[in-house]
C-alpha cells in the first residue's frame, strides 16, 4: 500500500498521470491501475475522473494531506532503524564558505539526501582557514572552499565554478550607479567581511594583500548581518557570482569589482583527502559537479 500511496501522492503533486508515471518510472497505465487497486482497498474513491482530467473527493483530499505526514514519518523511521542496525550514525560532514552562497549547493543537498536517507548531512561552517583546517585534520569529509593556495597532491581539487567578484552596496549610495567600480574607487568606503572574530586577520589579510581593499575593515559574523550593515549604509560587501542579479529587492545594488579593466574572479573547488575517497564522498562530489554543468 506504500508504494500505491506514493503513486497517489505523485499524480496529485504533478497534476496529471503521464507526468507523475514518468516521475515514478512506470507506464501511465500501470499508475491508473495501481491508485484503483488502492481505492478498492481503502473502499472509496480518492478522485474523480473526468476525461483526461480529474478533481479529488473531500475523502481524497483529506487523506492525501494526512499521507504526506504519513509516509514522511515512515521514511524518517526508516532512517533511524537502520541507524540503529548499524550501530553508529552516518554522517557526511561538508565544510561550507561562510561567505558563499550557492544554489547549486541546495540543489545537491537535497538531491544527494534524496538518494542516500541512510547518510545525515552536517554543514560545518567557516571561512578559508578554518575549512582547510577541517580538511586537514579530518573534521570534514570534504569542503567547498575558494583557492587561495596551489593544489596539493595529497587532495582531490575539483573546480566547480570560477566567480566574478562583485560588491553589494546600498542602492541610494551613488557608486551603486556605476557600471563597475576598482578596489581604488572604494578607498574610503568601509568594506564589511564575513568572518568569525577567530579568522578577522586573515580575512583582512586576504582581501588588503591579494583583493587589493584599502580602505576601513568592518566585519558580520554571516551574510545575513553583513547585509543588513550594506542596506543601513555602513558599508560595501565583497561579493561573487555569475550574475549581477541580486535577490534583495531595490535596496541592494551590485555592482562589479574591477582591478583595472578586468573585472577580479575566484575559483570555488570542492576539496577532499585522496586517502578518505569513498562511495559517498564520490556520490556527492558527482551530484554537486551535475549542479554546476
Amino acid at each position: 500500500m506504500l508504494r500505491q500511496i506514493k503513486y497517489f501522492q505523485s499524480v496529485v503533486r504533478n497534476n496529471s498521470f503521464s507526468e507523475a508515471a514518468e516521475e515514478c518510472h512506470i507506464s501511465q497505465s500501470a499508475i491508473s491501475q495501481q491508485i484503483k487497486a488502492l481505492e478498492t482497498e481503502l473502499g472509496f474513491s480518492l478522485m474523480e475522473r473526468k476525461n483526461r482530467k480529474f478533481v479529488l473527493t473531500p475523502a481524497g483530499e483529506h487523506f492525501y494531506k494526512k499521507s504526506l505526514i504519513l509516509i514522511a514519518d515512515y521514511e524518517q523511521m526508516c532512517r533511524e532503524a537502520s541507524k540503529i542496525a548499524r550501530g553508529d550514525a552516518a554522517v557526511l560532514k561538508i565544510g561550507y564558505l561562510r561567505s558563499y552562497n550557492s544554489p547549486e549547493v541546495h540543489q545537491a543537498l537535497e538531491e544527494f539526501s534524496t538518494r542516500y536517507p541512510e547518510f545525515s548531512v552536517q554543514l560545518l561552517y567557516g571561512n578559508h582557514e578554518e575549512l582547510f583546517t577541517l580538511l586537514r585534520t579530518g573534521g570534514a569529509d570534504l569542503v567547498l572552499n575558494d583557492q587561495r593556495r596551489a593544489f596539493s597532491d595529497e587532495y582531490v581539487n575539483l573546480i566547480l565554478a570560477t566567480s566574478r567578484m562583485y560588491i553589494e552596496l546600498a542602492a541610494r549610495n551613488p557608486v551603486a550607479s556605476l557600471p563597475s567600480v576598482t578596489v581604488q574607487e572604494l578607498k574610503n568606503i568601509p568594506c564589511i567581511l564575513v568572518a568569525s572574530k577567530e579568522q578577522q586577520d586573515i580575512e583582512k589579510e586576504f582581501y588588503q594583500t591579494i583583493i587589493g581593499i584599502q580602505g576601513e575593515i568592518l566585519y558580520a559574523e554571516n551574510l545575513e548581518e553583513a547585509r543588513m550593515m550594506v542596506i543601513s549604509g555602513q558599508g560595501f560587501l565583497p561579493v561573487e557570482g555569475s550574475s549581477q542579479t541580486t535577490a534583495f529587492g531595490t535596496s541592494i545594488r551590485r555592482v562589479p569589482l574591477c582591478r583595472g579593466e578586468k573585472q577580479i574572479s575566484r575559483n570555488y573547488c570542492l576539496f577532499w583527502k585522496k586517502e578518505n575517497t569513498s562511495d559517498y564522498v564520490e556520490a556527492f562530489s558527482d551530484i554537486l559537479q551535475s549542479k554546476f554543468e
